[in-house]
């Protein structure tokens, strides 16, 4: 299993799919942490640098690395030491640790034997090497080395010869010999797009292109950059500053400006990730192309560094639409890397000209990226989490109208590049080898609502302590479900899980039930018995309507939860259990304990961490999945295949206020289900009648509106449908409080600034 699921996140990676690749790298950690192997441990050390570097993380690749030689030191694994020590070699060659690659090429190369297929990839180290370097001669000999060794491993198809041939390319460039670099490169691409490799692919692509370049044939080179692009709507970092570097090449002839701008944001993503080695060649590129580093207008600038800044254009100048509308691709291109979505930020910022000052702000695990200031007129743009850390940019607007709405603009497209950053993710996992499951669903829960996922969070957040919990709601709506999921998501997972209804023994016997006896105890103990308590030892065990717990009972269960000890009918002496206790009530413990029918303490001791479920009329945006997944559930069960709820029956079930709860959604499910011939559409009138009757439909052109009541087009953007229920918010809070800012807000829940930055957005005086 292990094997399988990292084998799976190299052909994810391989795709593109890097996250899902991650998220099968982290599911084989899992299972590998109760089966401990070294050798598997390894591999998939080598498969997690592989992902690290596709993602241009080194520190997490350099990480992967030692992690996969002390494996290979301690299994005395060559299989294991070989590719380690080239991916540090490939590692230190992107750092410019020359030195340090030098001797890590050499102890390699001790181990590796000659032809093998890995000797390619340790030689094309060595090669990347000499050309960082500046050694053109060493270079020339290690490309033919590497060409004879490659053509006897299928005709140079191997995947470490197709990967050299990148390498080969740049050589020929280099040398001059840009003919026989592009006639290369086009005949490698067919090749590559057997392998499926899409990085690879887009890597030879984009050579290809600026190969054409070279030789003159900008305008076939732009068409293939363009198609390159476009067939990888999400790459990773490392292939964004390749492609701006690329453009940089096809576009110095004929636009100097623009050839700067990509060349800069070339050299931003190669700082921030770290690739020196890439970087330096977006200095010989600027003096091959003959390009100088200008600024948005074409003025020529001050040399660019190794960050790629450019200095500001002089204030009575603007930049032309083509760079802002490139800056504004920028901005969606990395919107993945806040600390690069920052950085494009700040130049877009500094550009337009529309800011006094604005800088990036960074803060820790505890802080949430904004900033607070005490001017209203401070503009902040939360840029998202990376690292554990949250970034957002903090600006000061010019103190014209114009200029904040500059600013308001780009706060708007940061934002949505941010959002279209999470539905492109989404989106791609629903393509990978091994979807993995949500965090609800490894838990066995089926949520949606904001409610239910917050709650889901907090179970997994207060899982690993020992407090007992308090979950309340009313009947059905899965309040055993949330204390399984607190076990599942609890140390105590492996050990037993106990659910006891105080409501299903009579009273008189639920002190034995709970804390057991001895033989003879009380007439009718015919054996020793350990009660349930004592029968979840390590687990956890859920009390479910404890409301209805009698008095007599109460005083040793609060006993127990202070102290953790128990003393059985019989006994003489209390014991020590290790127990979690969690308690689930559809009852009003408060009202029970102001009429003397609960103890206070006992409440008190129970309710340390309260969860409370809402009741399902309350998410309703969770009944199309539950109905799904009851569907999916009982169409097995009673082996009714192809069943599908029609739109018009999901309408109904909807609007349905559920006084049941989800009990009673899956209990209506499985009866139609049961109800239902194979292959069938439910329909109305497959549901109850009491479903049916509930639902009044009103024509449109016969509905009257409360005052508080509005009707909004559903078919709309949601930004459009935001700002249209926000501004009907605050206008009828403002009228509603004749104009009071303090009152409008306080009956908005929002604070006063927050009331002032949205009428200033919103426009509403």
């Amino acid at each position: 299993m292990v094997a399988l699921h990292y084998l799976c996140a190299e052909i994810q990676a391989k795709r593109g799919l890097l996250l899902a690749a991650e998220q099968s790298i982290q599911t084989a950690k899992t299972i590998l942490g109760g089966f401990a192997n070294v050798w598997q441990q390894g591999r998939l050390a080598i498969t997690s640098t592989g992902i690290a570097i596709f993602n241009a993380d080194y520190a997490a690749a350099l990480e992967s690395t030692r992690e996969a030689l002390d494996c290979a030191e301690r299994s005395g694994s060559r299989e294991l030491k070989i590719p380690a020590l080239g991916n540090l070699a490939y590692i230190n060659v992107a750092q410019e640790s020359i030195e340090a690659a030098k001797g890590v090429i050499g102890e390699v190369l001790g181990i590796v034997r000659r032809g093998e297929a890995c000797e390619i990839g340790i030689r094309d180290t060595q090669m990347q090497l000499a050309l960082t370097s500046g050694d053109l001669e060493l270079a020339r000999s290690l490309a033919d080395e590497v060409y004879l060794t490659s053509e006897k491993l299928e005709r140079g198809n191997s995947y470490y010869g197709l990967w050299h041939l990148l390498t080969r390319v740049k050589w020929l460039y280099r040398t001059g010999q840009a003919d026989a670099g592009v006639a290369l490169a086009l005949d490698a691409i067919p090749r590559i797009e057997r392998m499926a490799d899409r990085n690879l692919l887009e890597r030879m692509q984009l050579l290809a292109a600026e190969g054409l370049g070279r030789i003159g044939r900008v305008r076939e080179g732009a068409q293939l950059m363009a198609d390159a692009v476009t067939a990888n709507p999400e790459p990773p970092l490392e292939m964004l500053a390749e492609a701006s570097r690329v453009a940089g090449r096809l576009t110095a002839q004929d636009d100097p400006a623009a050839a700067a701008g990509h060349f800069a944001r070339a050299a931003r993503i190669l700082h921030a990730v770290g690739n020196l080695s890439a970087g330096g060649e977006i200095q010989r590129d600027l003096r091959d192309s003959g390009a100088r580093p200008q600024d948005a207008n074409g003025h020529a600038a001050a040399p660019m560094g190794r960050d790629g800044l450019q200095p500001q254009p002089p204030a009575d100048l603007r930049p032309p639409a083509a760079a802002l509308t490139e800056r504004i691709a920028a901005l969606v291109d990395l919107a993945a890397h806040p600390p690069l979505l920052g950085a494009e930020t700040l130049s877009l910022i500094a550009d337009t000209r529309a800011a006094l000052h604005a800088r990036m702000v960074e803060s820790g695990p505890g802080g949430n990226g904004e900033h607070a200031v005490a001017d209203p007129g401070l503009i902040s743009m939360p840029l998202g989490l990376h690292r554990d850390r949250h970034f957002s940019i903090v600006a000061q607007p010019q103190p014209t109208a114009s200029s904040r709405a500059t600013l308001l603009a780009i706060e708007r497209l940061v934002h949505t590049a941010l959002a279209l950053v999470q539905a492109r993710v989404q989106e791609r996992e629903r393509t990978t080898l091994w979807p993995e499951p949500s965090p609800e669903q490894q838990l066995g829960l089926v949520c949606a609502s904001e409610r239910m996922l917050d709650l889901v969070k907090s179970v997994r957040h207060i899982a690993a302590s020992n407090l007992a919990v308090l979950i309340t709601g009313e009947t059905g709506v899965g309040k055993e479900l949330f204390a399984r999921a607190l076990h599942q998501a609890s140390g105590r997972r492996d050990r037993a899980f106990l659910p006891f209804n105080c409501t299903t023994v009579p009273r008189e016997i639920l002190d034995s039930q709970l804390f057991g006896h001895r033989r003879g105890a009380f007439t009718g103990a015919l054996d020793d018995s350990p009660g349930l308590i004592r029968s979840a030892a390590g687990g956890t065990l859920l009390l479910d309507e404890i409301g209805e717990m009698s008095l007599e009972a109460q005083p040793k269960l609060l006993r127990f939860l202070e102290t953790g000890e128990i003393l059985p009918l019989g006994e003489t002496r209390p014991q020590f259990v290790d127990v979690r206790v969690v308690a689930a009530t559809n009852a009003n413990l408060e009202q029970l304990v102001a009429d003397g029918r609960f103890r206070e303490d006992l409440y008190y001791r129970l309710s340390v961490i309260p969860l409370q479920v809402p009741p399902l009329r309350e998410r309703r945006e969770e009944i199309p999945l539950l109905v799904e997944h009851f569907l999916d559930k009982f169409s097995h069960e009673l082996q009714r295949p192809l069943l599908r709820v029609a739109e018009e029956t999901l309408h109904y079930l909807v609007l349905y206020r559920w006084p049941g709860n989800v009990r009673q959604l899956a209990n209506e499910v499985r009866r139609m289900v049961a109800l239902a011939e194979p292959g069938a559409v439910l329909m109305p009138e497959h549901l109850s009648a009491v479903i049916t009757a509930s639902r009044r439909t009103v024509p449109a052109d016969q509905l009257v509106l409360e005052p508080t009541e509005m009707v909004m087009r559903i078919d709309q953007p949601l930004a459009a449908a935001t700002e249209h229920l926000e501004r009907a918010l605050i206008q009828r809070a403002l009228k509603s409080c004749n104009g009071k800012v303090d009152d409008a807000a306080k009956l908005l829940g929002l604070s006063r600034k927050g009331l002032y930055l949205k009428r200033q957005r919103l426009g509403i005086e």
